[in-house]
């Protein structure tokens, strides 16, 4: 399983049309794409950053939507007044709960077969048994060395109280894989159709 993401820093106040456009439109024209899996859209209406994540059975199929695609993204960019980042990753665990509100993304950078062990083996029970917490994926880049790995919440409130233990559980994930944390963030859920089979 593959996934591209399109990542915007755009203007808070831009965020309210680029939700209404991908659940309008982009979703819907995803979904009719062959070998599309679904997309989710996360937002911050704090700094205006925004991710939309498509995801696909195969890689071949990821690439031959690039064409089709890219118009739409174009479109994206100018909704939200963004700059524009597109990365491709290998989707390299999937793990579902319950329904969630908002996420925490972590990039990390390191090993990434001991990122994908530390995450499966050591983190992801830990996080089971934490309140609030809905679901987790890791996607991973092996031409740059780069993981993303994605918590889900059921409310801010959970999230926010999670914060500590997640701070410690990504610093152990860092040093598991001689790599370091790049980057964090939270975002609110604002759209997820995601039909990728459960990878944990």
């Amino acid at each position: 399983m593959f996934a591209r993401s399109s990542t915007f820093h755009g203007k808070p106040d831009t965020v309210d049309a680029g939700i209404k456009f991908i659940i309008g439109e982009a979703a819907p024209m995803l979904q009719k794409s062959e070998g599309c899996l679904g997309v989710s859209f996360l937002v911050d209406r704090d700094t205006g950053m925004c991710i939309a994540t498509s995801s696909w059975e195969t890689e071949e199929a990821m690439h031959n939507s690039e064409e089709t695609l890219r118009p739409m993204r174009d479109r994206s960019r100018d909704l939200l007044h963004a700059s524009m980042q597109v990365d491709e990753w290998e989707i390299a665990m999937m793990h579902r709960m319950h329904h969630a509100e908002c996420c925490r993304v972590s990039w990390l950078q390191g090993d990434l077969d001991a990122l994908v062990d530390s995450f499966r083996m050591s983190l992801l029970p830990q996080l089971e048994d934490m309140s609030g917490f809905c679901s987790a994926s890791l996607l991973i880049n092996r031409w740059t060395g780069l993981g993303c790995a994605t918590t889900a919440w059921e409310s801010t409130e959970t999230m926010i109280a999670s914060r500590t233990a997640a701070d410690e559980m990504r610093a152990r994930a860092a040093s598991d894989t001689n790599g370091e944390i790049v980057q964090v963030h939270e975002f609110e859920l604002a759209y997820a159709h995601l039909h990728v089979p459960e990878m944990a």
